[in-house]
């Protein structure tokens, strides 16, 4: 009998001067670029924490605090490969990602599919389970202001056990 079970991960950056943007693995042509204590992925972490909280297994400030020095600069992509086998060591494997990313600029519609492509590559997925939409934010709040990214997404994973 196969068990189901969601998580939501959300996580917002802000945004500083230079590029290029790093956004779901993947380096977006911008001027600004996004400022954290790791590379600052706010998608991958959103993944992250939606996986590791549909496995009931935390969050990414408690795998990865970022009060570790070994976690500065870091490269997301390798954060959620350890996510994963976390979740994969828990005894789940995952059905499908929805993910949302909100930026005002640069427009990121031609960069979806590589986002959700590079998502589906480091977890061994087939890209077909890994949805990315992009929204503005309309010009309101820190995402319209530029001032920020934030990411969203939800996931399902499953067992098979008793």
């Amino acid at each position: 009998m196969s068990e189901l079970r969601i998580g939501i991960g959300h996580d917002t950056h802000r945004l500083g001067p230079g590029g290029p943007l790093r956004l779901g693995g993947i380096d977006v042509p911008a001027d600004r670029h996004l400022v954290g204590h790791s590379d600052a992925d706010p998608l991958l972490h959103a993944v992250i924490d939606a996986l590791l909280g549909a496995a009931a297994l935390g969050d990414i400030g408690e795998l990865f605090p970022d009060t570790d020095p070994q976690h500065a600069g870091r490269d997301s992509s390798e954060l959620l490969e350890l996510a994963a086998q976390h979740v994969a060591a828990a005894g789940y494997s995952i059905v499908n990602l929805d993910c949302i990313v909100f930026a005002q600029r640069p427009r990121l519609g031609a960069h979806k599919q590589a986002m959700g492509r590079r998502i589906a590559e480091i977890l061994g997925l087939d890209p077909a389970r890994v949805g990315v939409k992009a929204k503005t934010g309309e010009a309101v709040g820190p995402v319209g202001r530029e001032e920020a990214v934030v990411a969203e997404c939800v996931a399902l994973l499953r067992t098979d056990g008793p």
